[in-house]
Formats: structure tokens, sequence, C-alpha cells
């Protein structure tokens, strides 16, 4: 049978290195320094974990890079979260025991990239070698790794792009790149390694390769264009699993969130919905009381609505005056002072609902006040829950839903409104998320807010730059006095209650 040389034009001919690389089973490849040396080097015996030790360079890479980073996190979250609400008054471990998740993932990374900075100096780096090499001096690691990725991407060009090569390469310049290939090999699979050696061929084969094979390289464009593309699949994973960007657009949660506030909510926290579709990888319901948690409008499932928990299934709830009374027991407040805002003059309350204090609002109105008995209020109101007003409800909810209410309770569209007044829960499958921590807020002007940036969301209230001043001292107070949370958790549900929704 003829050669294939034979069958080529003259001055076409690859030279043995460079035509086994086109080759199916490619003589350099049995060498094979870009996965891994010679398995004759290293003292004459073959590289651990096989031929080139891919399974050990696997597990050396998923113990340090995921699982000890991993581990790490989930330690130092652990030591940073208090055992108890209120326990810590020291920033991070509040930040920490509120926004788990965010806080692992940030530690995750952190540790991750550190370990792999060092991924050469590590324990037992050394025997895994470099390549399936153990005898590279740790200085020369990464350049090693970077020659065995060079001459990865000569021979997938040459093997690629076989045509092109012989075409408008010339035989001298084949051989160049042939030439330079060959030494590179050579010093990177001798049985004794030499550095300086190493280091002369490397350079020799990098010119070489971008001289004659730059045009088929990877261009910057292309480079940038899978980097992107790599981020854009990486943020459209971390968005439909663990966390998404709001925006708040209405003032129906001020003074907890306010308008052009833009935030981070936790999809993990009640388990993340399978995208498009109304199922979750797991489930953690249903959302505490006192949440602040974004889901889809039950009435229009395009809209995202945030709103706070206010009953769980099975409780009975009634509403007077904006005030919640879940399973007969009405919700305790403390003033804070008076609020203005959009023009409407209103008060500042801190309300306090199991472990959680949050602000709520109410529109100034002198009905509003506390009554013993129906005598002590207008023949127009009644008296519910030692508050004189005009009551909602009983509302009895559902099994697979939670009723929830606004934080500003005259100016917000909720579970006390929908189904035109008659009220409405919000259903499990429409829950997106948990509120996590203000990452950027835009006032009314377009201005950035300062005092706005990472306010935690379910965290210890904290008031508007343009009111700390003023309110500040009824704040700490109300937070001084804060009942125990003994007497802030509503009873049971009862056993036979209103059916009325």
């Amino acid at each position: 049978m003829p050669s294939v040389a034979a069958n080529r034009p003259a001055g076409s001919e690859l030279s043995p290195s460079m035509r086994a690389s086109a080759n199916p089973e490619p003589r350099v490849s049995a060498a094979k320094p870009a996965g891994g040396a010679d398995p004759r080097s290293a003292g004459g015996s073959p590289p651990p974990g096989g031929r080139d030790g891919r399974l050990l360079r696997f597990l050396f890479h998923l113990v340090w890079i995921c699982l000890i980073p991993f581990a790490l996190a989930v330690l130092n979250v652990w030591l940073l979260t208090p055992s108890s609400p209120g326990e810590s008054s020291q920033p991070l471990r509040v930040f920490v025991g509120e926004q788990q998740i965010p806080a692992g993932i940030v530690l995750f990374t952190i540790f991750a990239m550190i370990l792999w900075r060092f991924r050469h100096d590590l324990p037992f780096a050394s025997a895994i070698g470099v390549g399936g090499r153990r005898d590279i001096p740790p200085k020369a690691r990464a350049r090693f790794e970077d020659a065995a990725a060079l001459l990865e991407e000569a021979h997938r060009i040459v093997r690629s792009r076989k045509r092109d090569v012989e075409r408008e390469l010339t035989s001298g310049e084949r051989e160049q790149v042939t030439q330079a290939i060959a030494a590179l090999e050579r010093a990177m699979s001798a049985e004794t390694f030499d550095a300086d050696e190493f280091d002369a061929a490397h350079s020799r084969a990098d010119r070489a390769v971008g001289e004659h094979l730059g045009r088929w390289r990877k261009g910057e464009m292309r480079e940038y264009a899978e980097s992107i593309g790599i981020a854009v699949a990486v943020a459209l994973l971390l968005r439909a699993f663990v966390v998404e960007a709001f925006k708040i657009p209405s003032g129906s949660m001020i003074p907890t969130l306010m308008v052009g506030d833009h935030i981070f909510v936790s999809k993990f926290t009640y388990g993340p919905l399978i995208p498009w579709t109304d199922q979750r990888l797991f489930s953690r319901l249903p959302p505490t009381r006192g949440d602040v948690m974004v889901f889809k409008f039950p009435e229009n499932k395009e809209q995202d609505f945030i709103k706070r928990v206010i009953a769980a299934p099975g409780d009975t709830l009634e509403v007077i005056n904006g005030r919640p009374i879940i399973n007969g027991w009405l919700v305790p407040h403390c003033h804070v002072g008076p609020y203005r805002y959009e023009s409407r003059q209103a008060e500042l309350f801190l309300e306090y609902l199991g472990d959680r204090s949050y602000f709520t609002l109410y529109d100034a109105n002198p009905d509003k006040t506390m009554c013993v008995d129906n005598e002590d209020c207008t023949p127009a109101l009644s008296c519910r829950g030692g508050v004189c007003g005009v009551p909602r409800g009983p509302f009895k909810v559902a099994e697979d839903e939670v009723w929830v209410m606004g934080d500003n309770r005259d100016n917000s569209h909720d579970s006390r409104e929908w189904r035109g007044k008659l009220g409405a829960g919000v259903p499990f499958e429409n829950i997106k998320g948990r509120a996590m921590f203000v990452w950027m807020s835009l006032g009314p002007g377009g201005g950035f807010a300062h005092d706005r940036l990472f306010v935690n969301v379910m965290g210890r209230p904290k008031l508007p730059g343009a009111y700390e001043a003023a309110l500040q001292e009824g704040l700490e107070k109300c937070l001084r006095e804060r009942p125990p949370v003994s007497e802030t958790t509503p009873p049971p549900a009862p056993a036979r209650a209103s059916t009325k929704r």
C-alpha cells in the first residue's frame, strides 16, 4: 500500500510529528503532555491514577477547590450565626444570621479563589503532579500547564484545519512549527525534567504557534464571547435557583422598603421553583409569619408583588384598621412617632410578630382609638381586639396558602383587597422567594440613596436617613421594650373557626 505522503503533491508533506497530530491515533498523544507526560517519565514509573493521573487530579480538585471551600463556608456561617435572634449586635453576625445563603456563597467563592491561587503548593500537589508528572518544581507548574494548553491547541488546529495548514503554510513554516512542538514535547516528557530547557522550548513553541498558526487560534473576541456566554449561563442558573434581583416600584412597604430600592431575593429559602413550572426542587414551605416575600400576584401571575406574611395555613385572620388579629389575638405594636411622606401625615409603629420586629405605617386618623367594648366606639365602628374600627373577616387561611399585608397598612393592595375585597391568600406555587437586602437604591429624583445601601430587609428595622434624627429615640425605646417571643406568638389555630374568606 502506498504511503499517504506519496499521494500528496510535492511541497505539501507534513513532518512525522505534525502528520501524527492529524491522524486519528497521533504519535504525540502517546506522550500526551497536554494531558499528561509519558508513562515512562518521572523516575520510570507510571503517573498516579492511571496513565495520566486524571482520576487523582479530579479528586484533588474536587476536594481542595470544591469540598473544602464548601466546608469552610458552612463552618464560618455556622460560627457567625447567632444562636438566637437578637443575641448579637455586631453587624457582620446579624447579616450572616439573616442572610445565610448569600453569605455562604460569598465565603465559598473567596475560599475557592484562595485555594486555586495556591493549588500548586497545597498538600499532595506534588504527589499528583502536573500533567501526570511529579518532578515539576512548584515554580514551574503553572508554566507547565500553560505549555500543555499550547500543545493541545496546536494539535487541535493541525487536526481540524489540516487542509488549510497544508495549503497556506510552506513546508519550511510547517517544519518550523513541527520542530518547535517536538522540542517542547521532548522537554515536557523527558525522563529528568530540565527547567531551563523547558523554558527555552516553551518560548520557541509559543512564538512558532503564534506566528504560523495564529490565524486559526481562538481570537480575542471569541475568547470574550465564550467567557461572556459562560457568565450569562451561570447568571441565569443563579437567577433561576439561587438569587434574583427586584426593584420596588410602589410605596406599599414604606418604610421597610422605599420606592426605588433594588433588592436581592433568595430563591432557596422556600425551595427554588423549576423554571416554567410551579414545581420546586425541594420544599421549605410554608413561610414564617413576618417574612417579607416576593410572589406572583394571584390575580395576574405576570406581576410580581412583595408583601409581609401575616397569617399561616390554618390561621383565622381578622383585620381592623390595618391591625391584624390572628386566631383572636391582636398583634402587639409600639408607637415610634409621626411620619410624613408624599404629602401624607402618618404614624409609624413597630409591630412584633414571633421573633420579628418590623415597621408598620398608618395614615393619621382620629377614629383609631383603643376600646374595651363597642360602647367606646362611634355607632359606625365596632370594637375588635381592643381597637375601634371597621372589622374585615374573619378569613380562614387554607392549607396551601399564606395571607400577606403591606407594611404601609392603609396604602397597600394585599390579601384584604383581593377577590373584589372578599380577601384571598397567596398559593404556595406563586411564591418566588424571601427578600434579603437592598443592594442599590435610587431616590425619587434619580439620585443614589447611600443610607439605603445594604439595608437588611429581614433584619433590625432601619429608619430612612431623613428620619433617623427625629425617630431614632422612639425606635430604640420600642426595641428595648419589645415583649418576649412567647408574648408575640399567636395562639394555635382553633379547632373550629369561620370558613368565610
